[in-house]
Formats: structure tokens, C-alpha cells, sequence
């Protein structure tokens, strides 16, 4: 289980670095990383990126903390996660610097990052969208970890008037009218209307209109023990029966108008369920319901043989899109870095010849140290990657870049779409064989398949 917090930094990044790469607290450095800058001068690293940003925000970097529970987790392995969390929510766009504390009751990483991305020069923007990207990534790692995580709960706060209903018990008298108004809509008659009502379980009394009749229609839901009327003053005068039959009768259509539906995409009912059992009107509705999902997912598909083949041809086409979009994240992302390498070189380089020719190196270093130093670093970094100084085309390494963005973009387009394409073949194969009563060893199977996506 890991939590997170973000934070800007509006001055003294050095001095954050610093606390964050304190060797004491890093095992001596051990557990330091960083990415398009060195620990050592990333402060430069990130001034540099800085004064090319035209966006006037005062954030410098950006200091994200992600914590684990006590005992859950080894130093190498978070420091691993870390890792893994800033490549994937930076990117690749942005310098950062990776470190895990050991110090404390807890492991907990601290990530800092530069506030400008290094190809394009914008600014991070920090909100509370991205916070719950951040965590939502956490969680993503600490589940491929085989670590615990934090499930939000299903209770949620509610507005006062919510309350207020589950007090005078109005809030069940809601779904009755969401019941009716739908019936209401799918049925061109009465009479169909009240079929239909059944058919969700309701016990309806007083719905004729013939001499003697009840004055008021009422409404038993199964989990209930009590009717309702429909009466203005109970549901309101929009379900008395009366104007439910004119409400129907009004309608332009005479026939019933059934809402279009994507049946296929739907699970079968399950009718072993007790309140299917105590209604004979509710298992009628099932039973048309599961024969129309069965029978949209076989006229679709053609036959069980052709849909396991289409799910294996999607299956595999994602796997490989998904491998392709993997490979394309390396090279993008190493290729961000030599870009941010090319354009430090290339724009300090007048500087490392002045301090070459200088009668007073001494002081024309002190003048221009972090561009001399920024130069040193670029070069040092630029010739471990093999890269030859001498041709060096950073518009050419920005075009490869954009062409690589490009090629991930559409991969991952692909890869989402037969992710989606085989999550409802499979839903469709689980409906026919349930229907048909075969055996389905597909329930598994089929979470290995949507698991390899």
C-alpha cells in the first residue's frame, strides 16, 4: 500500500535535492536515480529547462512523496517502484531525481522533477485531476508489485435532502417511480403497462377502473412489506392511474416502444436469485431478456468457433500492439533525453570556448559557471550514448521524436480498441455457452486473456 502527495517548489530546489539525495538517509547514495539531469547540478539541470518556458508560473519543480506501509516492502524494490512511477507519469518529458529514504519506520521514495518538460518547454500543471493520476499509477505499480492498496469505499457523502428522504422513507418511493415512468415508455397500452410492472416484481392492487374499483392505484415492490399509492400526495400526480393510462394513451406511438439496446454487451440475469423464485412474473422477464441477449450475441458473431477465432486474432493483435508501444516508450524516452542533452551542448558550448581562450579563466568561470558546467555534463552524457558531437542535428532528433510520439499514439489506439473488442467477445462467449449450458471454463480463461492486454 503506498500513499502520495505532491507539492510545488517555488525556490531553493538545490536545497531539496540536497535533502532528498542526503546520503545518510539514502544508504550513501545507494538508493539515488535520476533521469535527464545529474543529482549533482540538477539544479542547473532544471534552471536551464526553466529559462526556456514562456509560461510566467512561479512552480520551479515539483516534490512527489509516495510512502509504503511499514514492513510491506524492501528498499531495492521501492526504489524500483519510484522509478517506475516517474517514467510513467513524467513521460520522459521531464528531468527528475528518484531517492528512498531508509531512515524512517516506513520506506517512502521522494521524487523531484522539474516544473518544464524538456522537449516542448511547458509547464507541469498541478491540479487535482492529475493528483488522482498520481495515485491511480501508484496503485497500478503496487498491484504489479503484489502490494496492497487502498480500496475507496462505496460510502460517499450526501446531500441533505438525500438524508432526509432515507428519514421519512421517500427514497425507495423514487425507484417506484423510475419503475413506472419506464414502463410507461416501453408499454402502448394499459394493460402492457401493468405487465410489465409485474414483470419487475411488483404486486399491483386497485388498477381497474370499473364501477367499485379502488379510488387508488398501489404499488408492493418485493423487498417491501407495504403498498404505495399512486396518489398525488404519495407519489405525486403525475402516477395515479389515471394519468398513467393517459400518459400512454398520449404517447405518438401505439405500439410498444422498447428502448434500443445493445443486448449482446449485456450479462445474462441470474435467476437463481430469491426474489426470482417468489415471482413467476419477474422470471417471464428474465427469460425474454436472457433469450434476446443470447440471440443478439449469436446472430453477431455467427457461430461459438468463429467468435473463439475472432477472440484469439484480437488477443493477439493487442498483445502485439501493446510489446510495440512498450518498445516505443524506451526509445522515446531515451531519445527526450538526448534531445535535452543536444540543446544544453549546443546552446552552452560558446561558453566552454570563451573559458578556453580566457586570459582569466578563473573569473570568467566564476561568470559563466553554470553554463560551463551545464556544457560538461551535456558532453559527457552525449558521448556515453555514442553520439557524434561533431554531426549533431537537434532538429533532426526533435522530427525522429515526433515521429516516434506519432507511431506510439496510433499503437496505443490499436491497443485499446482490441482491449475493448475482446473484453465484449468474451462477455459474449460467456452468455452463449451459459445459455446453452456448456460447460465454461471461459470465466478464467478469460481473465488470463484480458490480463495479457
Amino acid at each position: 500500500m503506498a500513499y502520495t502527495k505532491i507539492h510545488a517548489i517555488k525556490a531553493t530546489v538545490d536545497k531539496a535535492i540536497d535533502y532528498i539525495c542526503n546520503p545518510e538517509k539514502t544508504d550513501e547514495k545507494m538508493f539515488v536515480s535520476s533521469y535527464a539531469c545529474s543529482p549533482e547540478t540538477a539544479a542547473y539541470d532544471f534552471k536551464y529547462t526553466l529559462d526556456h518556458c514562456r509560461e510566467n508560473s512561479p512552480n520551479k519543480a515539483y516534490h512527489l512523496i509516495q510512502a509504503f506501509a511499514p514492513g510491506e516492502v524492501g528498499f531495492e524494490e521501492a526504489h524500483r517502484i519510484g522509478k517506475e512511477l516517474a517514467d510513467k507519469l513524467l513521460e520522459g518529458k521531464y528531468s527528475y531525481i528518484v531517492t528512498t529514504h531508509i531512515d524512517k519506520g516506513h520506506v517512502h521514495n521522494h521524487i523531484i522533477f522539474c516544473a518544464a518538460d524538456n522537449i516542448e518547454h511547458n509547464k507541469y500543471h498541478d491540479c487535482k485531476q492529475s493528483y488522482y493520476h498520481i495515485r491511480k499509477l501508484s496503485d497500478e505499480l503496487c498491484r504489479e508489485h503484489n502490494l496492497s492498496v487502498i480500496i475507496p469505499g462505496d460510502q460517499r457523502g450526501r446531500k441533505y435532502k438525500e438524508w432526509q428522504s432515507d428519514q421519512n422513507g421517500s427514497a425507495w418511493k423514487t425507484q417506484i417511480r423510475k419503475d413506472i415512468n419506464f414502463c410507461i415508455k416501453s408499454a402502448s397500452t394499459y394493460e402492457e403497462f401493468l405487465l410489465l410492472m409485474r414483470a419487475k416484481g411488483y404486486e399491483i392492487k386497485g388498477e381497474t377502473f370499473e364501477e367499485g374499483a379502488a379510488k387508488y392505484i398501489s404499488f408492493r415492490p418485493l423487498d417491501k412489506e407495504r403498498f404505495v399509492r399512486g396518489s398525488a400526495k404519495s407519489l405525486g400526480k403525475e402516477y395515479t392511474k389515471e394519468r398513467i393510462r393517459e400518459r400512454i394513451e398520449r404517447k405518438r406511438e401505439r405500439k410498444a416502444v422498447i428502448p434500443k439496446r445493445d443486448y449482446s454487451a449485456r450479462r445474462l440475469i441470474d435467476t437463481s436469485d430469491e426474489k426470482f423464485k417468489s415471482s413467476p412474473g419477474l422470471q417471464r422477464w428474465a427469460a425474454i431478456e436472457n433469450l434476446k441477449i443470447a440471440a443478439q450475441s449469436y446472430n453477431e458473431v455467427g457461430s461459438l468457433a468463429e467468435l473463439e477465432h475472432k477472440i484469439a486474432v484480437k488477443t493477439e493483435a493487442g498483445k502485439s500492439a501493446k510489446q510495440s508501444v512498450v518498445e516505443l516508450e524506451h526509445r522515446i524516452k531515451d531519445l527526450a533525453e538526448i534531445i535535452k542533452y543536444a540543446q544544453q551542448y549546443k546552446d552552452n558550448r560558446s561558453y566552454h570556448i570563451g573559458y578556453k581562450k580566457a586570459k582569466n579563466p578563473d573569473a570568467y568561470f566564476r561568470r559563466y559557471e553554470s553554463q560551463i558546467i551545464l556544457y560538461g555534463g551535456a558532453r559527457r552524457m552525449l558521448e556515453q550514448a555514442g553520439i557524434n558531437l561533431k554531426g549533431l542535428n537537434v532538429d533532426k532528433l526533435n522530427a525522429e521524436y515526433q515521429e516516434l510520439t506519432k507511431q506510439k499514439s496510433k499503437l496505443t489506439y490499436t491497443y485499446k480498441d482490441c482491449k475493448k473488442e475482446v473484453r465484449e467477445l468474451n462477455r459474449k462467449l460467456e452468455n452463449l455457452n451459459q445459455y446453452l449450458g456448456k460447460d465454461m471454463p471461459t470465466t478464467q480463461d478469460t481473465k488470463n486473456r484480458q490480463q495479457s492486454l
